[in-house]
This record gives structure tokens, C-alpha cells and sequence, in this order.
């Protein structure tokens, strides 16, 4: 591994133990073995190259977290029960992914002071809620005009970061699985009666 793949991997795991904040470019060449001049020369910056870390992490989680939404095609299971079941596996790989849901929360502080983070954060947000929305709709074997994707998408994303902030906040009363889905059946019965009534 060279030493601009191995400042990334470095990089990457001073964000998960030390936070976007506290990170400094020492933790970063300790981590990665390099010196400290190659940060400048194959960054340019700290920053730039804790930036790259982070997009690359996050690229990796919305990999892990795309399969993790995956419904079973052949589950005998209702949209329901699936919903259910999407949920506490993205809520379980969650688990394991806690120290990086910090840091992008993290680096949310940032955005005021850094066009690239912000940028960034854009792009896989906007990119999320396509892939997200699609799969999904796809799974139901629904229509899939734009808005609806970007509908759907964005209903998903709202939910997941709400979810994990939740998660992060207080684990133990933190919405589980059943919970979402329990919850998402009241809301849609509620507006159904109401619709019935009106």
C-alpha cells in the first residue's frame, strides 16, 4: 500500500476513534505509517484528507447499508412485516457502525466552515434518497416517476437519520424494528379513518 492509500486508511480510523474535531495530522501519520510531508503532498491539507476519509467511509456504509434494505423477493412476509424486518437489520448494522454515525453528525458542525464537507454530504445525501426510493418502489412493484423516488427517498432518509440520531442519544428507549412499523401502521390507519369519515 502506498503511502496515499495508506494516510486514507490511517485517516479513516482516526475518524472513528478520535472524531472529526479532535483529530490531529500526528494521529493520522502514527495511524498510517507515512510521514508527515506526504499529508501536504498527496492532500494537500489535514482537512482535505480527512474529507476524503469520511466520503469514503460513508460510501462504504450506503454499500453495507443498500443490501441491508434489500427486500426478500421471496418472503412470504407482508409489506408490513418486511418494512419491520428492513428496519432492525439497518438498525442492527447501525450497531456496528455507531463511532462513523458520530462522526458524520460530527462533521454536520462543520458544513458552515467547509464547502467541500458540505458538497459532500449533498452528494451522498442526494444520492441516498435516489437509491433508496428506487429500491425500494421497485420491491413493491410500484410506479417510479421522479418525484415519487425523490418522495419516497427522502421519507427514508428523514427517518434513518432521525432513527440513529436517536441511537446515538439514547440507546435503550430508541426505536426498534416493530416500533417503526407499528408506528407507521397508526399514521396510516389514522389518515385512512379520517379520509373515510370526511
Amino acid at each position: 500500500m502506498g503511502h496515499r492509500d495508506a494516510l486514507l486508511e490511517g485517516a479513516k480510523q482516526c475518524l472513528t476513534e478520535k472524531g472529526y474535531a479532535r483529530t490531529t495530522a500526528r494521529d493520522i501519520v502514527a495511524a498510517s505509517g507515512a510521514n508527515l510531508a506526504s499529508i501536504g503532498y498527496h492532500y494537500g491539507s489535514k482537512e482535505a484528507l480527512l474529507n476524503e476519509a469520511l466520503i469514503r467511509a460513508n460510501a462504504e456504509w450506503g454499500e453495507a447499508l443498500e443490501k441491508s434494505m434489500a427486500y426478500d423477493d421471496e418472503s412470504p412476509a407482508s409489506p408490513r412485516e418486511q418494512f419491520e424486518a428492513v428496519w432492525t437489520k439497518v438498525i442492527e448494522l447501525f450497531s456496528g457502525h455507531r463511532r462513523l454515525w458520530s462522526v458524520n453528525f460530527e462533521a454536520l458542525t462543520q458544513i458552515e466552515h467547509s464547502p467541500e464537507i458540505r458538497e459532500a454530504l449533498a452528494d451522498g445525501l442526494q444520492e441516498a434518497r435516489v437509491g433508496m426510493g428506487e429500491a425500494l418502489l421497485a420491491q413493491l412493484e410500484e410506479e417510479s416517476d421522479e418525484r415519487t423516488v425523490r418522495a419516497v427517498g427522502s421519507f427514508f432518509q428523514a427517518l434513518l437519520t432521525g432513527v440513529m440520531a436517536q441511537w446515538l442519544i439514547d440507546p435503550e428507549s430508541a426505536p426498534t424494528g416493530p416500533d417503526l412499523s407499528y408506528a407507521l401502521l397508526a399514521i396510516m390507519t389514522g389518515t385512512r379513518d379520517r379520509e373515510l369519515s370526511d
